[in-house]
Formats: structure tokens, C-alpha cells, sequence
């Protein structure tokens, strides 16, 4: 849409590990449209990932190179085969990756959850070397930091404080990323400035609020990748872990999307006076059917085939979005929250 007007969004990218790459197909079919102004990106672990690819390819060449530097990164994911054989486990169970997905096969609970139960990234002689790292420093972080194009923050979680740490500007590095994506049962925490940090996804799965400034779009869209809802009761040790991983992971959105309600609703009673408090629009876009097909651990299974699916996924939910949108986002209604939340 050279030349045309478009619509200025702001995008809340959540992490979900290779789940996130239902993210990539998302904003590679908003990308492909070329309809919206993007202002701002908050992500969160595999959200940071996509938001920081994001940025940089829209600075280097606008949607066409933000479209190729987001294929190039999550086909380096795909090419890591599986999270699940952390390598500090590896030298104390001989084959362990041909025995964990057999076992995980047969067995009701996860190998690798007993394994974390029995070692940590802090016993001797681990290593504790991110499969990730070689992913991220495929993008350019010049341009990640650069002023040009839309704000970008990443969050990482405090181990010590638990609060939200938002990097941006000259702050989002690749160590930022890699915080954001710390699996702390896998990874010693990153060390920044001399603070140590987790997945960003125990404080904020992402956080909204730095998209609340005054300057930014009222209109965020919120690409979801934990689902909300199973409608299958967990029974087994592992299924009840993987919900309550999720339940967990979704807590701080939900948060978020309360306080907004509540806005809306002092907005409504004529308790707040116009323009005293921002009246952000929710737009989500999730497909919570085909996450209820998969498996928590899946998460930890970037392998092609499912990444493939994934984005195929994306990019299916974001030309649903753009049929929504046609008529332009301001005549686009925003997300129930009230429905949504109760």
C-alpha cells in the first residue's frame, strides 16, 4: 500500500517457545497486506525474538526485509530440532534424546521435568551454552536500536525483585533477548548489568503498558499463543504441569486486560473526563482450536514440521484480522474484554 494511508497499530507479541512462530505467520501476512503503520512492539520471550527480527528488518527495507529476516530466524529455529534435550542433561544419561521421546511416549510424566528435579543449570560440569544464541545474533541490532521505525521493549523477568524489566533504545542487545527467553530449568540466568534474569513471560506474557503512552495508537493487537481455555481437564502429571505452566504464563495479560476493562467502564459512567486516561482498543489475534491440539511440550519442539504449521496457522488468523479490519481500524471492533473476563 505504497503511497496509501494506513492505519497506525501498536503490537503486543506473547512468547510461547516454537509456538511463537504462529507469531511469525501472523506478521508475515499483516506484512505481506502492508495495511497498518506499526508505532510500537512489546514482546516477550519468543514474542522479543519476533519483535526484535521485526524491527530491524523494517529499519533495514521496510515489510518486504522484515518479512525475510523473520523467515531466516525462525528457519534457524526449526534447525534446532529440540529444546527438550537440554544439553547440561545430555552427559549424564547416555542417548537422552532417543530415550526422552520414547519415554515421553509410554510414560505419564515428562523425562526432562524429572531430570530438572535432579540437576540444575548451576551443577558441576554443566553447559549451559542457549541453542538461541546463534538464532538471535542473525539480526542486526544496530538497527534494533536505532531511532527510526516503531518502539520496540522487551521483557525480562528480575529473579531477584520478580518485577518486569523493560529493555529499549540502545538497551535491546542480544543478551536482552536472551534474558527474555531464559528457561530457568535450562539456563542460568543472564546476567545484565549486574542483575540476573528469566523468561520474561513470568511478569509480563507481554506487557502492556508501555503502550499506553499518551503519543501511541489507541488500537493494540494482541497475537496470543497460549491459549486461554482447554476444554480438556489434565489429568496426567505432565498435562496438569503443562496448564498450569500456561495458566501461569497467561496471568499477567490477563491482569493487564482487567485494568483496561476497568477503564472502559469508569470511561463509560462518565467517572473519567475525556482524554484524562488512554482508551486503549484491544484487537486479538489467537487460535486457541488448533492450540488446543497441541501439547505443552511441544514448546520445546522446534522441529520444521511443526513450525511449518505453526506459521501456516499465522498467517491464516492474520488474513482473518485483515477481513475484520477492511474497513479500517477504527471501525473494527475491539476484543469483548468483559466477555472475555468473566
Amino acid at each position: 500500500m505504497s503511497g496509501a494511508q494506513r492505519d497506525k497499530v501498536s503490537l503486543a507479541l506473547q512468547g510461547g517457545g516454537a509456538h511463537g512462530a504462529f507469531t511469525w505467520g501472523v506478521l508475515d501476512r499483516l506484512l505481506e497486506e502492508d495495511r497498518f503503520e506499526i508505532a510500537a512492539i512489546s514482546g516477550t520471550s519468543a514474542g522479543a525474538l519476533n519483535g526484535a527480527a521485526l524491527k530491524a528488518g523494517m529499519v533495514q527495507g521496510g515489510a518486504d526485509e522484515a518479512r525475510r529476516v523473520l523467515r531466516q530466524v525462525w528457519e534457524a529455529v526449526a534447525a534446532i530440532g529440540d529444546f527438550r534435550s537440554m544439553p547440561w542433561v545430555q552427559p549424564f544419561v547416555p542417548g537422552y534424546r532417543f530415550w526422552q521421546q520414547a519415554a515421553e511416549s509410554l510414560l505419564p510424566f515428562n523425562p526432562a521435568g524429572l531430570m530438572t528435579q535432579l540437576w540444575s543449570p548451576y551443577s558441576a560440569g554443566v553447559d549451559t551454552a542457549n541453542p538461541l544464541e546463534p538464532v538471535i545474533n542473525l539480526i542486526d541490532f544496530d538497527a534494533v536500536a536505532a531511532a527510526q521505525g516503531p518502539r520496540l521493549y522487551i521483557g525480562a523477568t528480575n529473579v531477584r525483585s520478580g518485577k518486569v524489566r523493560l529493555f529499549r533504545g540502545t538497551e535491546v542487545t542480544p543478551l536482552a533477548v536472551m534474558a527474555s527467553a531464559c528457561l530457568p530449568t535450562a539456563f542460568r540466568a543472564v546476567e545484565i548489568e549486574g542483575e540476573a534474569y528469566w523468561d520474561g513471560g513470568f511478569s509480563g506474557n507481554p506487557s502492556l503498558w508501555p503502550l499506553f503512552h499518551a503519543e501511541l495508537p489507541d488500537d493494540i493487537v494482541v497475537v496470543q499463543v497460549n491459549p486461554l481455555r482447554r476444554e480438556v481437564l489434565p489429568e496426567t502429571p505432565l498435562d496438569i504441569q503443562n496448564r498450569v505452566n500456561e495458566i501461569g504464563f497467561n496471568a499477567p495479560l490477563m491482569g493487564e486486560l482487567r485494568a483496561i476493562a476497568f477503564v472502559h467502564r469508569l470511561i463509560e459512567q462518565g467517572r473519567i473526563e475525556e482524554g484524562q486516561m488512554k482508551d486503549v482498543r484491544i484487537h486479538l489475534i489467537a487460535d486457541d482450536a488448533l492450540m488446543n491440539e497441541l501439547s505443552g511440550s511441544s514448546k520445546l519442539q522446534p522441529t520444521g514440521e511443526l513450525i511449518e504449521k505453526m506459521y501456516q496457522a499465522g498467517r491464516a488468523r492474520g488474513a482473518d484480522f485483515l477481513t475484520r479490519a477492511k474497513g479500517g481500524i477504527a471501525a473494527t471492533p475491539p476484543v469483548d474484554l468483559r466477555g472475555m473476563l468473566t
